[in-house]
């Protein structure tokens, strides 16, 4: 029977007919796909984890784990796609004091793109990280960061959001340190120092929100902010998130931590990061400022929009003045947020596709670039552009390869990379931003330069007479991760027409979130 009676101190009091708010019916495996990713990760690093003394078994055991993964997060983007977005509430808490899991087509497109680059590194890590890298816990801590990386795409509530920063952080903290070398102690105290400071901005800032809403639910706050504008102190708490998230995402003026940082892991581990990690604080940047607080970011639009400038065109500059190539691809990362933080700053719909399309394609991107330098290394036998030199006429396939994923990277045509660009300096100039948009060519030439410079002074300079030989798998399965990706990046170059209209379809959720809040809080619900 839906109708139930009221418990109260006193005994039973009225009679609430629950179906007005809650579905009733069994849970359908496909509702269950909401939530089936996160425990999945979860459940296998505890595994990982009991079985740690059987090292062996890990590298099997994970990549069997996120292929499923995959598997789940692809019907959850069909899903999502065919229906538009839908909730899960744990318990019988009715929203906005149940804690909910909401998956529209942003989401759902992120938790897919991580989770296919979280596999690939799965599958390189199993030749790369050595028995004593998978006995310090390598792959129970890839599983929880999938774990925390996932339930920050897919919650709805503004507290768990915090709380999976929080699991990805502590997680990245045991990644960034396994091999405990001296170089790699010192940019972990530097990554964990900052990391905290940006969680602890962003705590204040949901204290700070509760305070003013006294809900937490994102659908509830997008529904008051808008009631509450003229009354309450809104622009100072989207300043507070912009800090906090920009920070997370390595803008400027807030980036020094990753150049610092991101080079000193295993390159598997820098691949994962320069993916993933910096994607989650635009992510956030996109939920809360664009969602919940669309009036707020356009006060703020020219602020960040400044951000924007500056990160891409420094980020750019600084990959020019790198000898080191981790060095160089991590102010890469750094000049692809300012991209999508201009995106931001523009808000228009065509702006926040390109957004979407831009992160989708750089968490693919940086990483099949980490994972392209690292067999760089190990074909050169140095991280160096002064020590490099020759490859091509080692490895000509693998070389065409990393110039493939190289003119990505520069936003060159036919490459993936070269359609965000195009959507965001065409949004830009649609507004009058000109500044802004000529900030996105600059910033573009400049990456191609220093790139370009890069694959000259590795590959198509003659090697020295001293230079060390091609290792001996370079041919063989080791190249399949780099392969993978590689593939995906040209052919979403090539083929550009589905992603654009999903990142379109996203960014309209985005900007009209009526659909979001009516997965939360269908009409007739009880509230």
């Amino acid at each position: 029977m839906p109708a139930q009676l009221l418990l109260t101190a006193s005994g039973p009091t009225a009679s609430v007919d629950l179906s007005a708010a809650l579905v009733m019916q069994p849970t359908t495996f496909a509702d269950w796909l909401i939530v089936l990713p996160v425990a999945l990760c979860i459940g296998l690093g505890a595994v990982l984890m009991m079985i740690r003394h059987q090292t062996r078994l890990h590298a099997p055991i994970a990549i069997a784990g996120l292929g499923i993964l995959v598997g789940l997060d692809a019907a959850l983007a069909w899903r999502v796609a065919l229906n538009g977005p839908f909730t899960m509430v744990m318990g019988r808490w009715l929203p906005p004091f149940g804690i909910a899991f909401t998956a529209d087509l942003t989401g759902a497109l992120f938790a897919l793109t991580g989770g296919i680059v979280a596999l690939v590194c799965a599958i390189h890590a199993a030749r790369d990280v050595d028995a004593s890298g998978r006995r310090y816990g390598f792959y129970p801590f890839l599983m929880l960061l999938m774990a925390g990386v996932t339930g920050a795409f897919l919650t709805g509530d503004i507290f768990n959001l915090y709380v999976w920063f929080e699991v990805l952080l502590v997680s990245s903290f045991g990644l960034i340190v396994l091999g405990s070398t001296r170089e790699q102690i010192d940019g972990a105290l530097k990554y964990a120092i900052l990391n905290l400071i940006g969680t602890t901005l962003f705590l204040i800032a949901v204290g700070y929100l509760y305070a003013i809403f006294g809900t937490l639910n994102m659908a509830d706050i997008a529904m008051k902010s808008t009631a509450v504008g003229e009354t309450a102190p809104l622009i100072t708490l989207a300043s507070l998130f912009t800090l906090a998230f920009a920070m997370k995402a390595a803008a400027f003026p807030v980036n020094f931590w990753l150049p610092a940082s991101y080079h000193t892991p295993k390159i598997v581990v820098s691949a994962l990061f320069g993916g993933l990690l910096t994607k989650v604080g635009i992510y956030a940047l996109l939920r809360v400022m664009v969602m919940l607080f669309p009036v707020q970011r356009e006060e703020l639009s020219f602020v960040i929009a400044i951000s924007a400038a500056l990160t891409m065109i420094l980020g750019a500059m600084g990959a020019l003045a790198q000898n080191d190539l981790r060095r160089m691809l991590g102010y890469i990362v750094i000049s692809g947020i300012g991209y999508m933080m201009a995106g931001i700053a523009i808000g228009t719909q065509a702006a926040l596709s390109g957004v979407v399309f831009y992160a989708l394609n750089s968490i693919v991107l940086m990483t099949a670039l980490y994972l392209a330098v690292g067999h760089t290394a190990r074909l050169g036998g140095a991280w160096t552009l002064s020590g490099l030199g020759g490859l091509y006429a080692k490895a000509p396939w693998f070389s065409a390869m990393v110039l493939a994923l190289f003119f990505a990277g520069a936003g060159l045509p036919p490459f993936s990379g070269f359609w965000p660009k195009a959507m965001l300096t065409k949004s830009a100039i649609d507004i009058g931003a000109w500044w802004l948009a000529a900030a996105i060519l600059v910033a573009g030439f400049i990456s191609t330069i220093a790139l370009a410079r890069a694959f000259l002074l590795c590959f198509w300079r003659p090697s020295t007479a001293n230079a060390p030989r091609a290792v001996a798998d370079m041919k063989g399965p080791s190249m399949m991760p780099v392969a993978v990706l590689t593939a995906l990046i040209i052919a979403v170059g090539l083929f550009p027409e589905s992603l654009m209209k999903l990142s379109e379809d996203a960014a309209g959720t985005l900007g009209d979130p009526s659909a979001y809040i009516r997965s939360v809080f269908p009409e007739g619900a009880l509230r």
